[in-house]
């Protein structure tokens, strides 16, 4: 009988049992077994009884952790639809032209990396051959599977696409040496081959993140009705020590609880990062074993190959797995590098059971197991995980590989810490590697002691091979299609025309304003359906809320409960077919929706027009790295930094107070950012992006950019559009007034200044217009600055245009060309902001902006801690104007002490 005092408290306890002799019996049963057989042997029984239940329908809870075995057995491995010998032919081919290149690249000292695509190469070569769909496949034409590549074996797949004939040997060459236009990028990197990389990944971290939703975006688009995509697969190619990267399992619990099926996890265990083990003390596959278990994922594990099979019969204990599980992985990766009589020392010699187990295998049955039988290194054992993988549904799956880093290069590479830094093979060792691949490449072929490329033929068996097994899939991959779509139709000039009239005495908020226009557009005929809004849970804050129910929000359930609001107008609505993405309180989440819909015209051929408001200064500062992403897989559409500004957002302090997001902004050539001050503008630059990103783009225009607008929470009267500026809108500068215009009514001869201001800081400036005037007797004109970052791109533009010898003048120079007196300039944000563009102003040029930490008060009070309210505005262009003996010197104490600055 169990011993009480040795049962702990459960939650068991809680529940009635109806039959506690009978309890007692099973408790006992399993007692007599650790009594008589082991506790090993009644763990074995455990478990047995677990995966009969669960195969029962029972539900039981899902043990974390399996033993350090493959999930497959050989046994039940099935047969490899193809030749395996013509397979291993391409592959050894892959894994020669893939050292070959970084090799000789590194005599130009551009590096590369070689271990990586020789750990994996059978994870890519097994799904190129048999599963990864093309663009033109019959399940799934215009889309085929998307592909995430581990950033670091892109020399393997530029291999491979040196075989198939998409690239020649100049390419391969000129790998890492872009410069001249020829070049092969060093990464996945879309702008830089746009016509085979989809998805940028070398980032890491943000691949898998990426591709949970990319794969939940599918699901959108299939359950939306846009296109029906159900039969795209995502496969994701990560290392383990990628899975380090807090972005890399962030939404695995997305993931696993909408049943994300199309999804598939492929993480090469090679046990190495950069620098080292990736557990040095612990077993990374393990842990990722309890991670993915835990979050609902669906886990195969291929670790050994077939060698290992006589192994484990021999293991009648068990004594092999126990040893094999608590062995850490550096110790793994020193049995790769040691010989036998070591390895029978140190791995064997530790229990009795495998010291009798050692007897009978040899040195060399030994140095199979341990240095070369790996269950990634085996097409079989990888096309059975891959099988698996796509034959499960209802939950998506990670096959965890495990490999040997610098497999097949020579001892020199294999496991060894600093393979990862190893740019180049020597002569001896690539000869060495071409005897172990048993290619035709003869040592002649070594001219000059440079490696040479292999190529068997372009009609070839291995080339026709490749080619027919691509075809049948749906023709080459990754591939990435580069042709336009056809533009989308514009919406209705009035849709944007009903904002120039302005809002009269109404105060509105330009976030008020940006979502009134959203909801237009929506409506459209044509597009609306295109529209993808995106929003990690302040919809109610940006005033969005009544899109819920004419909208819906996208769920794959749709709405099994009734919400507690739905006796109201605006109630939460979710829906299968939702039309709005609500991510909950995730911004990295909500960046890659945003990256999946942006970039759909490539990867689906539908073109989508996502917009994703968030607190602008949990935009740019958390997510910068998506954004650049973004740029990089030439993403189209509207990111919005809502309640933005480092004093508009009234009360809640120093962390949202965002006075820098375009200072980031600025640094992404991708990235176009305007702050608009008014509701009028911000429909303007709306309709330019609309035209620009998805209509008929202007020659020489590049179409594959995004567009940032900052919109406030601070709600004032909307003018009305004054004539004649929508060029100066979209160009980033015009001029809203002048003193005249404004019915202010200077003296004559009165000193002048230009005001500029942005987004909100138009409001102070045209106060301080009025002050200036009135209490001064100064004319000032105030001018609209819509981006700054634009004006400042334009003249380097004009800048380089003069350096080829073209005459060209920047923009802000001609729109301020005969405007009399200095330029003060204001913003909401760091003065860095406005002085991008200090240099090409001709006229006397200072600035005003909120520069420092933000802190917590009234707008009123924090602009003027700032010293950029009406007042610390006037002070500011009197001292300008006084250091031009424009008006007098006393004028600027006396403003300061009639104002208490």
């Amino acid at each position: 009988m169990t011993d009480p005092m040795r049962i702990q408290p459960s939650e068991l306890d809680q529940l009635p049992d109806r039959d506690p002799e009978e309890t007692a019996e099973w408790q006992a049963s399993l007692d007599a077994v650790t009594k008589a057989a082991g506790p090993h042997r009644a763990a074995y029984l455990m478990r047995r009884t677990l995966e009969s239940a669960e195969a029962g329908g029972l539900a039981l809870p899902k043990l974390l952790e399996t033993d350090y075995v493959n999930s497959i057995p050989t046994s039940a491995e099935p047969a490899i639809d193809g030749d395996e010998e013509m397979e291993r032919k391409i592959t050894a081919w892959n894994r020669w032209n893939a050292a070959a290149m970084v090799t000789r690249g590194s005599k130009h000292g551009v590096g590369g990396h070689i271990a990586t695509f020789a750990s994996a190469a059978w994870l890519y070569e097994t799904g190129f051959n048999h599963f990864f769909k093309g663009k033109d496949s019959k399940e799934s034409p215009g889309s085929g599977d998307q592909l995430y590549i581990q950033g670091h074996a892109s020399p393997g797949i530029y291999a491979r696409a040196f075989l198939d004939g998409r690239l020649n040997e100049a390419q391969l060459d000129n790998f890492r040496q872009e410069a001249g236009g020829d070049g092969l990028p060093s990464y996945p990197h879309p702008r830089r081959l746009p016509w085979l990389w989809e998805f940028p990944t070398v980032s890491m971290g943000l691949g898998p993140l990426s591709a949970i939703y990319q794969a939940r975006f599918n699901r959108y688009l299939t359950s939306r009705g846009i296109k029906d995509v159900s039969d795209s697969h995502v496969w994701a190619f990560l290392g383990d020590g990628e899975m380090d990267e807090p972005e890399s399992t962030a939404a695995l619990n997305l993931a696993a609880r909408e049943g994300l099926d199309n999804l598939t996890f492929v993480i090469n265990c090679n046990l190495q990062r950069l620098d080292g083990p990736v557990r040095a003390n612990f077993k990374i596959v393990q842990e990722l074993e309890a991670q993915f278990r835990g979050a609902g994922w669906n886990v195969v594990k291929s670790l050994w190959g077939s060698a290992w099979d006589e192994l484990f019969q021999l293991d009648t204990t068990g004594a092999l797995v126990r040893r094999i599980r608590e062995v850490p992985d550096a110790q793994v990766q020193t049995y790769q590098t040691r010989d036998a009589a070591y390895i029978r020392e140190d791995f064997f010699g530790k229990d009795p059971a495998l010291v009798e187990m050692a007897k009978l295998l040899s040195d060399d049955k030994i140095l199979e197991c341990f240095h070369l039988s790996r269950g990634g290194h085996e097409p079989r054992k990888v096309y059975a995980a891959y099988k698996a993988a796509l034959s499960h549904k209802g939950a998506p799956t990670v096959v965890l590989a495990q490999t040997v880093k610098g497999f097949t290069l020579g001892e020199g590479f294999a496991s060894k810490n600093a393979n990862h830094q190893m740019k180049k093979l020597t002569t001896d060792e690539f000869k060495n590697m071409r005897d172990l691949l048993e290619l035709p490449i003869s040592d002649s072929q070594f001219v000059d002691g440079v490696v040479p490329y292999g190529h068997p033929g372009a009609d070839s068996p291995e080339v026709r091979y490749l080619q027919e097994r691509r075809a049948a899939l749906g023709g080459p991959a990754p591939a990435r299609r580069t042709q336009p779509l056809p533009a989308l139709p514009q919406a209705a000039d009035k849709t944007f025309a009903s904002f120039d009239k302005g809002s009269g005495s109404q105060s509105v908020a330009t976030t008020m304003a940006f979502v009134r226009l959203v909801k237009d557009l929506v409506r459209d005929k044509e597009t609306g359906k295109r529209w993808v809004p995106i929003v990690p849970d302040e919809a109610r804050t940006f005033g969005m809320e009544s899109l819920f129910p004419s909208l819906g929000i996208y769920s794959p359930k749709g709405q099994t409960y009734e919400p507690v609001d739905r006796d109201q107008l605006m109630y939460y609505k979710e829906a299968k077919n939702g039309q709005i993405l609500n991510e909950g309180i995730t911004e990295a989440g909500s960046m890659a929706d945003f990256i999946a819909a942006s970039t759909s015209y490539a990867t689906h051929g539908e073109a989508m027009i996502p917009f994703y408001i968030f607190y602008s200064m949990f935009g740019w500062q958390r997510t910068a790295d998506q954004m650049w992403q973004l740029g990089d897989q030439l993403g189209r559409g509207f990111l919005v930094g809502a309640t933005a500004g480092r004093t508009t957002l009234t009360g809640e302090g120093l962390q949202h107070a965002d006075g820098h997001s375009p200072v980031i902004a600025a640094t992404n050539p991708a990235a176009l950012s305007y702050d608009p001050a008014f509701a009028y503008e911000i429909a303007a630059i709306v309709k330019e992006g609309l035209r620009r990103m998805y209509g008929e783009a202007h020659e020489g225009e590049d179409q594959n950019v995004f567009y940032y607008l900052t919109v406030y929470n601070e709600p004032m009267p909307q003018p009305a559009k004054p004539a004649g500026v929508d060029e100066g809108i979209v160009k980033g500068l015009y001029r809203f007034n002048t003193a005249e215009t404004a019915g202010l009514s200077p003296v004559a001869n009165a000193p002048r200044i230009q005001l500029i201001g942005s987004g909100t800081a138009i409001h102070w400036t045209l106060q301080a217009q009025k002050l200036l005037a009135e209490e001064w007797g100064v004319a000032a004109d105030v001018w609209s600055a819509t981006s700054w970052t634009e004006l400042r791109r334009d003249a380097l533009e004009a800048d380089a245009a003069l350096l080829r010898g073209e005459e060209r003048v920047p923009y802000v120079r001609r729109a301020l060309q005969g405007a009399e007196g200095p330029v003060l300039a204001v913003s909401d944000y760091m003065r860095q902001v406005p002085d991008q563009i200090a240099q090409w102003v001709e006229q006397d040029w200072s600035s005003l902006g909120a520069d420092g930490f933000g802190l917590s008060d009234t707008r009123e009070a924090a602009r003027r801690h700032f010293g950029v309210d009406a007042q610390s505005i006037v002070v500011a262009a009197l001292a300008q104007l006084a250091r031009r003996g424009e008006v007098k010197a006393t004028a600027v104490k006396e403003a300061r002490e009639r104002y208490g600055l």
